[in-house]
């Protein structure tokens, strides 16, 4: 799992260009919108199409993408559990 979750850092970084900041600064725990690390709803689209690109995996429901995104960890079980690629 963790190797997981330093994967989606790195993903999350480079699909969003996400400028100077580093896998390392990501905590797994901290919120990805909002507060945490600032992304918005574009960014959604984004990490939804990450999600079917990468693990095969397609979100049709928004409301199940709140607490899917809601942090790296949250992203990382998610995958684990239904990724099909």
């Amino acid at each position: 799992m963790t190797a997981l979750k330093e994967e989606l850092k790195r993903q999350i970084i480079d699909v969003l260009n996400l400028e100077d900041i580093t896998p390392a600064d990501i905590q797994d725990e901290e919120a990805l919108f909002g507060e945490g690390l600032g992304l918005d709803s574009i960014d959604a689209l984004e990490l939804i199409v990450l999600m079917d690109k990468v693990y095969g995996i397609k979100l049709s429901d928004p409301k199940k993408g709140r607490d899917i995104f809601q942090s790296v960890q949250t992203m990382a079980t998610y995958i684990s559990e239904n990724r099909t690629k």
